[in-house]
């Protein structure tokens, strides 16, 4: 347990170990022993009982109905507690906070301008091409409206994006945009009170999903693999929703962080001996997409106390956004080796017969967000119009917007 309690502290996660094994002991110890009056009950059931069995028989159901009781609280705290406590983490990967990465790479070098670059929200406004105004007005702050030939760039960096993962051979997908609540837990994304970025369906067993890669996660629960042909791949688009409460100010203008958006997501299902290869494969193809793009990157390695409750190990890559004279997420790629596997029921059948938990991983391909802020600002330019990457041509259909 020393090992755990190390890493929640380096993942700087408040959970109380030592009460969590208490309850698992107190919890075991009342299983066993309501395990046993039932074993008494049923045993007695099988002939004709006397009065005085009868008259224990009542004293037998009465104290498993308090042990039940009993082991219903200890379970509801014990798996409350169980939950927050996070995944193992990549011996790698930086010790530390937000602030702590280590940049493994850097590709291009920041955009310069011989005039005063604007932002892309004052450029997609002054050219009819998104309407935060209308969007508050329609749905509140935080949400916009996108329009005319913004329209076309979204839709050719979604085209793009799934002819890249196609080649790769991710299986296309489009999934439903809201899951139950055990596949949200399940998923790791669903922490409870302030910290919760879920928005929820009131009167119903259902919440609106983040990202794409928690109804994928939830696409095998509960059933053994095949991986006879290799590992399962899949690449989702979904719309997404977010809370985001509190973000506000300079680094969270505009499309940069909002409540709703679509994305391409990748997941893969694999052995847990294939997972890391799996995790450079997202890498990879994450750095093909941006280098197609030619923006101006950087690749982290994530610190533990940034990395949440699911991920092993976890890369972003982060573009350069002109306006924040700074680099910006624009993707991540995370192992999430067996943690969100365990919870679902999800394995593999093994050669022998036998099976195995497999290993979940989650890529961002395209993100309707992020991926315009640096296409606009970067691509800026001087009379306000933005020139279209070379690679997106071919779907928008001109050079400029």
């Amino acid at each position: 347990m020393g090992l755990v309690k190390q890493n929640c502290q380096n993942r700087r996660v408040d959970v109380d170990i030592d009460e969590l094994l208490r309850l698992d002991d107190a919890r075991r110890a009342l299983v066993a022993e309501a395990d046993g009056l039932r074993s008494v009950r049923k045993k007695t059931s099988k002939t004709k009982p006397s009065k005085e069995e009868m008259e224990k028989m009542k004293g037998v159901g009465e104290n498993l109905k308090k042990l039940e009781d009993e082991l219903n609280k200890i379970e509801k705290n014990y798996t409350e507690l169980l939950t927050r406590v996070p995944n193992m983490t990549h011996p790698d990967a930086p010790v530390g906070g937000e602030k702590d990465f280590a940049v493994l790479e850097t590709m291009g070098e920041p955009t310069k301008f011989d005039f005063e670059p604007k932002d892309h929200e004052e450029l997609m406004s002054a050219s009819d091409l998104i309407d935060f105004e209308r969007g508050t007005k329609v749905a509140g702050a935080k949400f916009y409206f996108v329009k005319n030939d913004a329209v076309r760039l979204n839709q050719a960096l979604i085209a793009y994006g799934i002819d890249v993962v196609a080649k790769h051979g991710y299986a296309l997908m489009e999934t439903p945009d809201m899951v139950k609540q055990e596949i949200l837990d399940a998923s790791g994304f669903n922490p409870r009170g302030q910290e919760s970025q879920i928005y929820d369906i009131e009167g119903h067993d259902l919440h609106l999903i983040g990202t794409a890669e928690i109804p994928l996660l939830g696409y095998h629960a509960n059933e053994t693999l095949d991986f006879s042909d290799g590992p399962k791949k899949y690449a989702a688009f979904s719309h997404c929703f977010r809370t985001e409460g509190g973000a506000y100010g300079k680094a969270n203008k505009g499309l940069y962080r909002v409540h709703q958006f679509a994305k391409l997501e990748m997941f893969i299902f694999c052995k847990p001996e294939e997972s890391e290869a799996m995790h450079q494969e997202l890498l990879a193809i994450e750095k093909e997409i941006l280098d197609g793009l030619e923006l101006p990157y950087r690749v982290i390695d994530i610190a533990t106390g940034d990395l949440g409750g699911p991920a092993y190990r976890k890369y972003d890559i982060e573009a350069w956004m002109p306006f924040l004279s700074d680099y910006g997420e624009i993707t991540s790629a995370s192992n999430c080796t067996d943690y969100q596997a365990r919870r679902l029921g999800i394995k593999y059948k093994k050669k022998d017969g036998s099976s195995e938990l497999v290993h979940t991983l989650n890529g961002t391909a395209i993100v309707l967000t992020r991926f315009p802020v640096a296409i606009v600002e970067n691509y800026q330019q001087k009379d306000g119009s933005i020139a279209v990457p070379k690679v997106l041509q071919k779907y928008v259909g001109k050079k400029f917007i």
